[in-house]
């Protein structure tokens, strides 16, 4: 519990983090927009609201995944970072969505902006703070291996990329007074952030969906599993693994010489779990230990035993 208690405390701070930069972002630029006029400044203020959104259910989310198993989740609560990132990436695309519809209106109703000058200072104070918010959460998501914490660095990262779109929108529209290159410029910064939205949302249905562990983490499981069959004379199969928010299950057969003992062959698969828990740090590992000898234990090849038997 002590461990659950730390690394709670650990994750959630990273949220506290986020909110407190979306709240005085949000101040930032509604500020902004209020001094100017800009509709890119408006829709750069609507998307820190939705920042604030995301940072707070990825608060109660990041609590929730810490929990240890219990009776009815027996295998732990990491999936709950699925759907806050899930919901995050919606509301990116939300976001977007609301930019490109402002951004028309605009466009069909042109207005002059007003103090470009204060309203571009703001707007890069508020993007400032947004990129040095999201470089800490995307360190924090690459050491916690926190999806949660990456769709945050991702969200908060398509709001800089607004900012730098409405702070060029803004000074071009007053160096050149061409009132519809804010409005454009808004659109086409909403073009670019869905694509973020979209990989996230899709990220978070694989990930539900008990998708396998990266290829390189795989290289390093069968990595492993070659050493000791070099080393011992043994040979495995079956090999089924799947992610589930920061945490990695893995699950094979071991094919021991049919002399073995229970012993030998108990003491064989601690060895390779706690190596293969040393290459993947996150994984819990389940063995299967079965005779080399015994044509039924080549079975297991197949990854549903029981539906290729009655087939």
């Amino acid at each position: 519990m002590k461990e659950e208690a730390r690394m709670s405390q650990s994750l959630t701070r990273y949220a506290w983090l986020s909110i407190g930069a979306a709240v005085v972002t949000i101040g930032l630029k509604g500020g902004a927009y209020l001094l100017t006029g800009s509709m890119g400044l408006l829709s750069d203020a609507l998307e820190s609201t939705v920042n604030l959104l995301a940072a707070i259910v990825a608060l109660i989310v990041l609590n929730v995944a810490v929990r240890p198993p219990d009776e009815e989740h027996q295998f732990g609560h990491n999936k709950a970072e699925f759907f806050s990132s899930g919901f995050e990436g919606a509301l990116i695309l939300v976001a977007a969505a609301s930019i490109i519809v402002t951004s028309v209106n605009r466009l069909l109703n042109l207005q002059d902006i007003e103090q470009a000058g204060i309203g571009v200072v703001i707007s890069l104070g508020a993007s400032l703070i947004n990129l040095f918010v999201a470089r800490v959460l995307l360190r924090a998501s690459r050491q916690h291996n926190s999806i949660t914490l990456e769709a945050d660095s991702h969200h908060l990262m398509t709001d800089v990329w607004t900012s730098v779109g409405v702070i060029i929108g803004v000074a071009a529209v007053a160096i050149t007074k061409l009132a519809w290159l804010d409005p454009v410029i808004a659109f086409l910064v909403a073009l670019n952030i869905i694509w973020t939205g979209v990989n996230l949302v899709r990220r978070s249905l694989l990930g539900l969906m008990d998708t396998s562990i990266s290829g390189d983490e795989n290289q390093k499981v069968l990595a492993v599993l070659e050493q000791y069959k070099q080393q011992e004379g043994i040979d495995w199969h079956a090999v089924r693994t799947r992610s589930a928010g920061s945490r990695s299950f893995i699950s094979l057969h071991l094919l021991v010489p049919d002399q073995w003992t229970v012993r030998q062959g108990h003491a064989l698969a601690e060895r390779i779990e706690q190596d293969i828990h040393a290459a993947v740090p996150t994984s819990t590992v389940f063995t299967h230990v079965e005779p080399a000898g015994d044509p039924v234990s080549w079975q297991d090849e197949q990854l549903d035993r029981a539906a290729a038997q009655n087939a």
